[in-house]
């Protein structure tokens, strides 16, 4: 498929848009994001990840100059680099891990979150990313390279493990770690091949086969694949990775690799949409898109005679749910790469609703037509907030899906081929399988 099925204006408005909540919402002495657009909100360590990788788009695109791109990265890396890593309860990390939301202006830990293995592996791959796009022989991009590096060494992935053969979720200083461990098919695979390419404290081998077992296969409309039910699971790790091609043991078996997996999952979204077992306003086959989002709740409300369930910020997904009619623009926009014969269509559909009028930074979250027919006046429920983790999947996967920009910066990443090889991974650009001790 080409881009001809989505104008190059549209995808330039997509990702322009998308591309200005990181330079806006940041504190940009500390290279903190704020996680949502809601006033006094902490920062997101994911969304600085995000923020780290969209800015090498930015530059090629135009977005921002190179030196800015630098300043923002050398910022950003500095002060992780600096920040407190202890025990304390306000402090930045621990064990090269960060805390999942950090203060604005301070960068201490925010509320009482966890330290996250997830979001601290999203950061890792935007520094490492910067350090692929930074290769110059400049002051800056040694130090940001140099910086990187540092701070992907320090990360312990084997106290992680807590004693166990798969990852915990995370740490709170005062607990200890979370009682549940990455199981079944998810994004944290991206942790589990940055763990497995650390050259300081590497995963073993079998942590990542007991993950792999735990995977689990269906069939839905036809189509077989690893299941998971929000649609950021089979995104986010491709932001980085180009799975194009390579397989691990599991897909091997499989006759796929994870690239396809993600557009069989595309597929059944959007015929989920289509069957619409659970009769919502709006859904159909160019209205589609569930996944971790906002939403207008929670509320219960009567409509048409019918009690509904409305969530707020919930874990939505398909075909098993929950769901109640939300539906997010910006993941069907980051599905681009795997199916763009339906999602160009879908988001053509999008701007129809006018879904980006008023909006700088483009797409709000979500939307939902079911809940607005409490309304006296047709109309949607529009989410108020933009959020950091929506906005960086716009920018990336239209950039993957145009040049392949950031899949061509990290297949060239050591430590993403070392995690890829030691995960098993061959095929593809990644070539022959090696043999010998893997472990």
């Amino acid at each position: 498929m080409t881009g001809a099925m989505l104008s190059p204006q549209l995808m330039d408005a997509l990702q322009r848009e998308a591309f200005d909540y990181f330079a806006y919402e940041a504190n940009p002495l500390k290279g903190l994001i704020a996680d949502k657009t809601q006033a006094d909100w902490p920062a997101s360590i994911a969304a600085v990840g995000f923020a780290l990788t969209c800015y090498p788009v930015g530059v090629e695109r135009g977005f921002m100059s190179r030196a800015n791109a630098a300043q923002r990265t050398l910022a950003t890396l500095r002060f992780f680099h600096d920040s407190v890593q202890s025990r304390d309860v306000d402090a930045t990390g621990y064990k090269g891990f960060y805390y999942h939301f950090l203060d604005m202006k301070d960068g201490r830990r925010a509320w009482n979150c966890e330290l996250s293995t997830i979001d601290t592996a999203l950061l890792l791959a935007g520094m490492l990313t910067a350090a692929q796009y930074f290769s110059g022989d400049g002051a800056e991009d040694c130090e940001i390279r140099e910086l990187a590096d540092a701070l992907y060494r320090r990360t312990d992935w084997n106290w992680a493990q807590n004693g166990g053969a798969t990852v915990t979720l995370g740490w709170k200083s005062q607990s200890g770690f979370l009682r549940y461990r990455w199981q079944g098919y998810s994004e944290g695979l991206l942790i589990y091949l940055l763990g497995l390419g650390s050259p300081t404290h590497p995963l073993p081998v079998e942590s990542y086969r007991q993950w792999t077992a735990t995977y689990q296969s269906r069939k839905v409309y036809d189509q077989e694949y690893l299941y998971a039910g929000p649609l950021f699971t089979h995104q986010f790790p491709h932001v980085w990775v180009d799975f194009r091609g390579i397989q691990d043991e599991y897909m091997r078996g499989k006759r796929s690799d994870y690239f396809d997996n993600s557009r069989r999952a595309t597929h059944i979204h959007r015929q989920y949409a289509i069957a619409n077992p659970g009769r919502f306003s709006g859904y159909g086959e160019d209205a589609w898109g569930i996944t971790a989002s906002d939403g207008p709740g929670p509320a219960t409300y009567r409509i048409k005679g019918e009690k509904r369930r409305f969530f707020g910020y919930e874990a939505r997904g398909a075909p098993d749910g929950p769901d109640d009619g939300t539906l997010a623009p910006w993941a069907v926009a980051a599905s681009l790469p795997f199916a763009p014969e339906i999602v160009a269509p879908a988001l053509r559909y999008f701007e129809t609703l006018k879904l980006r009028k008023n909006n700088p930074y483009g797409f709000k979250a979500t939307f939902n037509a079911t809940i607005a027919e409490r309304c006296r006046s047709p109309r949607l429920w529009v989410s108020p907030f933009h959020f950091g983790i929506n906005q960086g999947p716009i920018v990336l996967m239209i950039e993957n899906f145009r040049t392949g920009l950031i899949w061509s910066l990290m297949r060239r990443c050591p430590y993403i081929v070392t995690g890829l090889r030691r995960a098993g991974f061959a095929g593809g650009w990644l070539g022959a399988r090696k043999t010998g001790r893997q472990d």
